[in-house]
C-alpha cells in the first residue's frame, strides 16, 4: 500500500512538472508572437511617417526580437527524450601525464563557468587529483531545465595544443580529455540492477587537509560485474548519501550503454562507420603559434580562445544542435 502511495505521488508530481513545462512554453510562444506583432506596428508607423528615430529603435527591437527567437528554436530542438533533465559530465585525462590532466581542470573550469552563466546548479560528485598537478578525472552533476539537451554536444575528445608550461624547454605539446556527458536517470525510469551483480566497496575520501577531512569510510565505490562499469561518490559526509548518488551514476551509465547498443545496431543496418579511434577529436583549442578553438563537426571557430575557456561555448553548442536537427 506505501509502495503504490509513493508510486502515485511520484507520477503526479511528473504530470504536474510536465504541465509547467509546457505552459511555461506557450506562454513564451505568445509573448513572441506579441513582439513580433509589435515590430510589425512599429514598422508600419515608421514607413508611414518615414521617421528616422523609429527606424533606429526598430533595429534595436529586432535585434532583441532575434535573439529571443533564436532561443527558442534552440529548445525547441531538445526534442530528445532525456534532454529536458539534469546531466552527469565526466571528464577523463588521456595520455600525456601532467600535461593531460591541466588540461582537464581546465576544462572542468570552462563547464563550471558555462552552468554559473546560465544559471544551472553544479555538484562535484567525484575528483581525483593529478600526480602533480591538474586532475586525472572528475564528475559533476549539472541540475536544471535542458541541462543534458545543451550539454550533450560536449561529448567527445577534446585536443589542446599550446607550449606546456611544465615543459622547462619551452616546447609545444598536444594533449587529449575525452568528455561524457550522460543525462541522469531519474526514478520513474526504470533500470534493472540486480543486487547481486554488485559489488559495493567504501573507503575514505581525500581532501586538502585540516578539520573538513572526512574521518570515517563515507566515500563509496560501486562496480556493475557483468559491465565492469565502476562508478563512485565522495562528495557527501554521509555514505548513505554517496551511496544514493553513485547508484544514480550507475543507472545513467547503463542507461547509456543500452542507448549505444541500439545506435550501433541501427548503425550496422545502415552500413556506417563508426570511428571511435582516440584521435577523432571534436574540438581542437590552439593557444600556439596561434589562437583558434575550432569544431571538427560543424566547421565553427572562435579566435577568443580565453573567452571559449571562460565557458563562451554557446555558438558550438548551439551549431551542432541546429545541424543535427537537419540531419547533418
Amino acid at each position: 500500500m506505501a509502495q503504490g502511495f509513493w508510486d502515485d505521488q511520484e507520477k503526479t508530481q511528473q504530470v504536474t512538472q510536465n504541465l509547467s513545462y509546457l505552459k511555461e512554453k506557450v506562454s513564451s510562444f505568445a509573448s513572441l508572437n506579441a513582439a513580433y506583432e509589435d515590430l510589425q506596428v512599429l514598422l508600419e508607423l515608421g514607413e508611414e511617417e518615414d521617421d528616422q528615430s523609429v527606424a533606429g529603435e526598430l533595429q534595436g527591437e529586432l535585434k532583441e526580437f532575434r535573439c529571443r527567437l533564436e532561443e527558442m528554436e534552440l529548445q525547441v530542438l531538445l526534442s530528445g527524450p532525456y534532454d529536458r533533465g539534469n546531466a552527469i559530465i565526466s571528464l577523463h585525462a588521456g595520455a600525456g601525464g601532467t600535461e593531460a590532466q591541466d588540461w582537464v581542470e581546465m576544462l572542468l573550469r570552462m563547464y563550471t563557468r558555462w552552468t554559473e552563466d546560465h544559471g544551472y546548479k553544479t555538484t562535484l560528485v567525484d575528483l581525483l587529483p593529478g600526480d602533480e598537478a591538474g586532475i586525472k578525472s572528475a564528475t559533476l552533476i549539472v541540475s536544471g531545465p535542458n541541462a543534458f539537451g545543451y550539454l550533450r554536444p560536449e561529448k567527445g575528445v577534446h585536443r589542446l595544443v599550446r607550449i606546456s608550461p611544465f615543459d622547462a624547454a619551452g616546447r609545444r605539446h598536444t594533449s587529449f580529455a575525452s568528455v561524457d556527458v550522460l543525462p541522469e536517470v531519474q526514478d520513474s525510469v526504470d533500470v534493472e540492477i540486480d543486487p547481486e551483480d554488485l559489488k559495493i566497496d567504501t573507503y575514505r575520501s581525500g581532501g586538502a587537509g585540516g578539520q573538513h577531512v572526512n574521518k570515517t569510510d563515507s566515500a563509496v565505490r560501486i562496480t556493475h560485474l557483468p559491465s565492469g562499469i565502476v562508478v563512485q561518490c565522495q562528495s557527501e559526509r554521509s555514505q548513505i548519501s554517496n551511496r544514493n548518488t553513485a547508484m544514480k551514476l550507475l543507472k545513467s551509465k547503463l542507461l547509456d550503454l543500452e542507448l549505444k547498443k541500439k545506435e550501433q545496431e541501427l548503425a550496422a543496418m545502415r552500413g556506417d562507420q563508426m570511428d571511435i579511434a582516440w584521435g577523432s577529436q571534436i574540438r581542437s583549442y590552439v593557444f600556439h603559434p596561434y589562437s583558434l578553438v575550432k569544431d571538427h563537426r560543424t566547421g565553427v571557430e572562435a579566435g577568443n580562445v580565453n573567452g571559449v575557456m571562460d565557458g563562451d561555448i554557446d555558438q558550438f553548442i548551439s551549431a551542432y544542435l541546429r545541424e543535427t536537427a537537419r540531419g547533418k
